[in-house]
């Protein structure tokens, strides 16, 4: 390895460990000012809280033995509606690709669907399924499936018209191209696909959780603001937060896998 060469690696280390100081040294000293701000009253500290008043709700939640539970319930419901979205998205673009004719007919009514607010649903989705899990699942679902076949389905008609022309020169059935083609080159598409849904899954169970649960973090933020204790609240709120951002960071771990190996 040549000198310019080492000098090249250990800049780059220098820089990814510049922009993680960075990164910790913001958090820190929001989080500092924002403790500061609420003992010496520069804010109300009852409609703001802060991070000491989180953390004594966040103890006395966990006393009750509570608390895990409200994540689990969460979390199961997000994973659960993400994972049926991904994949049930997918399955109706390879549907739609499979079948041109299907796809024109029914493009008006996706894109209908994809404008039509979600929540809208969410009375109509309760009064069918009833209150309970599989209402927030569902709620979960409908947001990000239209999203996933949208995003799928405009990924495979972007594959280059040569490629596909190659494809049938060998006479290539549909299924070959599907498989050796259009999923392939449309794995990217995938995977953007489910940076936007991890957003989307985590929007539409804390929405059906506003609505019909009595557990999980949905249930403690309404909980919170119906009892008026913000801090309960604002607890949440954070530990949604660092949970949204696990989940991105998994997707982003898978992705930068698929960028390794291919």
């Amino acid at each position: 390895m040549s000198s310019e060469h080492e000098a090249y690696i250990r800049k780059i280390r220098f820089d990814k460990m510049k922009v993680t100081f960075f990164r910790v040294f913001i958090l820190i000293s929001i989080i500092t000012l924002w403790e500061i701000s609420a003992n010496l009253k520069w804010v109300d500290p009852f409609l703001t809280s802060s991070p000491s008043r989180m953390i004594r709700s966040f103890i006395g939640l966990y006393n009750d033995g509570t608390i895990f539970r409200h994540i689990y319930v969460t979390c199961y419901e997000t994973i659960l509606g993400f994972s049926l979205g991904t994949i049930l998205g997918t399955i109706i673009a390879i549907i739609l690709w499979w079948c041109p004719l299907t796809a024109k007919v029914l493009d008006p009514y996706l894109v209908v669907l994809n404008a039509l607010p979600k929540v809208a649903l969410a009375p109509i989705i309760i009064f069918w399924v009833g209150t309970g899990t599989s209402a927030i699942i569902i709620i979960a679902l409908l947001i990000s499936i239209v999203t996933t076949i949208i995003a799928v389905f405009t990924g495979f008609k972007e594959i280059d018209k040569e490629k596909l022309l190659l494809m049938k020169t060998f006479q290539a059935s549909k299924l070959k191209t599907l498989r050796y083609l259009i999923i392939p080159y449309s794995i990217p598409i995938l995977i953007s696909a489910l940076k936007i849904n991890v957003g989307l899954s985590w929007v539409g169970v804390i929405m059906g959780e506003f609505l019909v649960a009595r557990e999980g973090l949905g249930f403690l933020i309404v909980y919170g603001g119906q009892i008026s204790q913000l801090n309960m609240v604002m607890m949440s709120i954070v530990i949604l937060s660092f949970l949204a951002f696990i989940m991105y960071k998994l997707v982003f771990m898978v992705e930068k896998k698929y960028l390794k190996d291919s």
